[in-house]
């Protein structure tokens, strides 16, 4: 599955509720999630870590839709062989 499924996905799934929701709320909801992704990297349960990686991205998703933002459009500057990964 490509980013561009995924947030598809997303979109296709929450989109109307989160959009309800809004940003502000919706980046609440994406920082406790790094919140627990951070919790979960300083363990050692690899399953959990994958459980919250995989919700941190879906919330970036949220994000993403309910800004009009495509991912995958976002992320190509990476794939450049010029890029150092900063500015």
């Amino acid at each position: 599955m490509t980013i561009k499924e995924f947030q598809q996905l997303i979109r296709v799934k929450y989109e109307h509720r989160d959009r309800e929701r809004g940003t502000p709320a919706t980046f609440l909801w994406f920082i406790e999630e790094v919140g627990e992704l951070a919790t979960a990297l300083a363990g050692n349960d690899h399953k959990n870590k994958m459980e919250e990686f995989g919700d941190v991205f879906a919330w970036l998703c949220t994000l993403a839709n309910i800004n009009d933002i495509d991912l995958q459009e976002a992320v190509k500057k990476y794939c450049d062989e010029g890029h150092l990964g900063y500015k």
